[in-house]
């Protein structure tokens, strides 16, 4: 993952995450206050959880690359499994019942993250696929 753009697309993603996140309609501030949802009540909030996720994730990722190129690939396969899942959880669970009323930008903030999840550990699948090691 050597590509600035990436990183930089990245940063504008987690902002916009921190942001959509941070701003639940009238339900969803009623809910984030109820559930006492600390981490995204404001937007510096916000984007230190998302940061940390995203920081977590990168160093998974990093550290994966460091293994051999056939580890790396299952294991970042497994790992890209998981996240899809986790997305596809995520979509399905922000979309039905009462966290439907918590307002589009909140929804799309909760779905946004996992999404930043599997767009790191695909980044860093493909990349362990692509890329040819000496070892």
């Amino acid at each position: 993952m050597r590509n600035s753009y990436f990183y930089i697309l990245l940063l504008v993603l987690v902002v916009l995450d921190a942001w959509l996140l941070s701003h639940p309609n009238l339900i969803g501030q009623a809910g984030v206050f109820f559930f006492d949802y600390e981490a995204i009540e404001t937007v510096p909030k916000a984007i230190g959880t998302v940061s940390l996720v995203v920081g977590i994730t990168l160093l998974i990722t990093w550290l994966l690359g460091r293994l051999s190129q056939a580890i790396a690939i299952v294991v970042s396969v497994a790992l890209l499994a998981a996240s899809v899942y986790y997305l596809f959880q995520s979509f399905s669970q922000y979309n039905t019942g009462i966290y439907k009323l918590t307002g589009a930008g909140f929804r799309a903030g909760a779905i946004l993250l996992p999404g930043l999840v599997v767009l790191i550990v695909g980044q860093s699948t493909w990349d362990s696929i692509t890329q040819k090691r000496s070892r």
